[in-house]
């Protein structure tokens, strides 16, 4: 198919701009907050173990990050744990909201030039306050036609998306770096995706690459690979 009728879909935690390298800055504190009680894999497996059981009433983000961290930090201490630690707990998840939003490189120049030629989505998942002020503060927002903040991000979701917005899957191309997330729900309803990897990844993200189907999947080291993929496809 001709690039130009692509339309082009992008994650935005750690594909537009940095995200995990907060949430690790915070989980190294908290082992240490931990560590007289515990040791870092025990910190590690519980507090994922609570997120996981937390997902559904709470959904993806700091804030949920951040319950989940105290829950873990109650039973973890078998309540010794003080006002004042919780505290800086809460602390922590605030100063993890108002952190700068700091996009990954090649990203501005990437989507000034394709928003002129192709019609742009961002597609992300999490707290809908929080991913909104990062995509404000981000100064990319005019460069996307549309904005949608769901969330989950499975194939359900983005049927519904592409319907909305009368985009036929073929035409699609969704660029990201979570496996699970961003591609192989896109390939499972026909369309193509550009898996960009981030060089951390939380734990819930990891997937196995998809099998055959190399002529809809791509690989590519950072979004500034985008450019020269369209003019591989036109």
């Amino acid at each position: 198919m001709p690039s130009r009728e692509l339309v082009i879909g992008f994650d935005a935690d750690d594909t537009l701009w940095h995200n995990e390298t907060i949430f690790e800055r915070v989980h190294l504190r908290y082992r240490d907050m931990l560590s007289r009680y515990h040791d870092a894999a025990t910190v590690d497996r519980t507090l994922f173990a609570t997120e996981m059981r937390n997902l559904e009433p709470y959904g993806y983000g700091v804030k949920g990050f951040t319950l989940s961290a105290i829950e873990t930090a109650i039973q973890l201490t078998e309540g010794k744990i003080s006002a004042d630690e919780i505290r800086q707990l809460i602390e922590l998840g605030r100063e993890m909201l108002a952190h700068p939003v700091d996009l990954l490189d090649g990203v501005a120049d990437t989507l000034a030039q394709l928003s002129v030629t192709h019609r742009l989505l961002v597609i992300t998942k999490g707290d809908l306050r929080d991913q909104e002020r990062k995509l404000t503060k981000s100064g990319l927002a005019h460069h996307f036609r549309h904005i949608e903040i769901v969330s989950e991000k499975d194939e359900s979701a983005y049927a519904a998306i592409l319907r909305r917005h009368g985009i036929a899957p073929a035409c699609f191309l969704m660029v990201g770096n979570s496996m699970k997330s961003d591609i192989l729900p896109v390939l499972a309803l026909g369309g193509a995706a550009a898996h960009v990897p981030y060089p951390l990844m939380w734990q819930y993200e990891h997937a196995e690459p998809p099998p055959q189907v190399e002529s809809r999947f791509f690989k590519l080291a950072s979004v500034r690979e985008v450019l020269p993929l369209l003019a591989r496809l036109a």
